[in-house]
């Protein structure tokens, strides 16, 4: 699982070798943290609506993010830009909101394995929001890896269950809310977009969450100031790891997450794993390795020859 607050992933990075071992380390730290962080709301979901799970997951993860303001200010939040930050916030809750959805009313390793599928998302954004051209190879690692979704979710006479729409729904909002903040990044400091989507989501998240207030109990504050406290520590790593090494050789840590959700939830909830859950997981993270080292490699070849740009989008 990746929260949807998550900054977007740089396409291409240059990484020297002395950094791939700490980039590889904080990439892992990052995936299983996220791990954490879906237990954690599926704990807190106990008790708690998962409507008043977002809020609160915005609420702490607002706390935790204000020290990135100790060392550059106010400063930070200067911008000319604020109109995009709402829009990015807007999808962000969306996704955040049916995110938090899927997880509580999905298997966990279920919900993991579709939200794999928003890189297969980002994609079809990249050319609908940003003119991005994408030719035959990516458009066909796309639809393999919408199969392995259709292979997780084993439709039957056609039909998907609500909850797993609910998923989908979230991997789309999801790509449209990294593509909003691929925009911002490239003129905004990213700490900024952390800090603004913070302060942005938790009063507005706060709307949905009233007309199913309940006060949480003392168990459940534990899991939920737990949860914003690893959604803000994993976006930290994985802002750190997209920064030192290539995002082609860090995106198949991601599968790394779901054996360990799978072991937690056989231990916490008598949840079960089936192969056909881990197959599809395994196709749909095969299409976004393929999907990021091809761009990785049409990125060298534009930075190495600037008018390959055109025929390198194949």
């Amino acid at each position: 699982m990746r929260d949807p607050s998550a900054s977007a992933q740089p396409l291409h990075v240059t990484a020297s070798p002395h950094s791939m071992p700490r980039a590889i380390a904080l990439m892992v730290a990052s995936t299983l943290t996220f791990g954490l962080m879906a237990i954690c709301i599926r704990l807190a979901a106990a008790t708690t609506h998962p409507f008043e799970i977002t809020f609160f997951r915005n609420l702490f993860g607002l706390v935790f993010a204000l020290p990135l303001l100790l060392r550059p200010g106010l400063a930070l939040l200067r911008t000319d830009r604020f109109g995009f930050y709402v829009l990015r916030s807007m999808t962000g809750l969306g996704a955040m909101l049916t995110s938090v959805w899927a997880l509580v009313h999905l298997p966990l390793t279920q919900a993991v394995a579709i939200s794999y599928s928003v890189p297969l998302f980002v994609t079809i954004a990249a050319v609908l929001v940003l003119g991005e051209v994408v030719r035959a190879r990516r458009w066909t690692a796309v639809v393999v890896g919408f199969v392995g979704v259709l292979v997780i979710l084993r439709p039957q006479a056609g039909a998907l269950p609500p909850a797993a729409l609910v998923a989908l729904l979230s991997a789309a909002l999801s790509a449209s809310s990294y593509i909003s903040v691929k925009y911002l990044t490239r003129t905004e400091p990213a700490d900024a977009v952390v800090v603004y989507m913070a302060l942005l989501m938790t009063p507005v998240s706060l709307v949905p969450a009233v007309p199913v207030w309940n006060w949480p109990d003392a168990t459940a504050w534990l899991w939920l100031v737990l949860t914003g406290l690893c959604g803000t520590v994993a976006q930290v790593c994985m802002t750190r790891a997209y920064r030192l090494g290539d995002v082609s050789a860090l995106i198949p840590l991601n599968f790394v997450q779901l054996p360990f959700v799978a072991v937690l939830a056989w231990w916490l909830f008598g949840e079960h794993i089936d192969a056909t859950t881990v197959f599809g997981a395994a196709i749909i993270v095969g299409a976004n390795i393929y999907i990021a080292r091809r761009e990785a490699r049409l990125g060298r070849r534009r930075v190495t020859d600037p008018r390959a740009g055109g025929d390198a989008a194949r």
